[in-house]
């Protein structure tokens, strides 16, 4: 089983790409998601959803935001910017009160018109290097 905790890191300023409420939202990735089999709404300030899935984190990571694009297609939202997920695994003991256990993702949705630069302003490079190669992960969607 993966488990995802999610983030949302909206860098789209403008238009119709408006942040989401987490209920919405975790009903829309549940729907659209074929290979979530559970997502529930998270009380947290910096983890919005927890996402279960039968899959490995790349495969669920892909298909999270091509459901998050279908998601933003049926509300009439603008789709014209890049989607990345960027997820870490947790491989140590949590904090007191984390919803983030060990085992589980951390993961980053970004939209962002640049994803380059993004993942340049956050040192991406330096950060996966500080990690086993099987405890991250980068998955980019061009939906354009």
């Amino acid at each position: 089983m993966t488990t995802f905790l999610l983030s949302h890191n909206l860098q789209v300023q403008g238009g119709n790409v408006p942040p989401w409420e987490g209920q919405e939202l975790a009903a829309g990735l549940l729907r659209l998601c074929g290979s979530a089999i559970r997502a529930e709404v998270l009380s947290h300030p910096h983890w919005l959803i927890r996402i279960e899935g039968a899959v490995d984190a790349p495969v669920l990571a892909s298909d999270l935001l091509e459901a998050w694009v279908s998601l933003r297609h049926e509300k009439g939202h603008d789709v014209g910017h890049a989607l990345l997920a960027l997820g870490g695994r947790k491989d140590t003991r949590p904090g007191p009160g984390s919803p983030l256990e060990q085992g589980f993702w951390g993961v980053d949705v970004v939209e962002t018109s640049d994803p380059e630069g993004f993942l340049e302003a956050i040192n991406w490079q330096a950060l996966k290097a500080g990690r086993p190669t099987d405890g991250v992960f980068e998955v980019r969607l061009n939906p354009l």
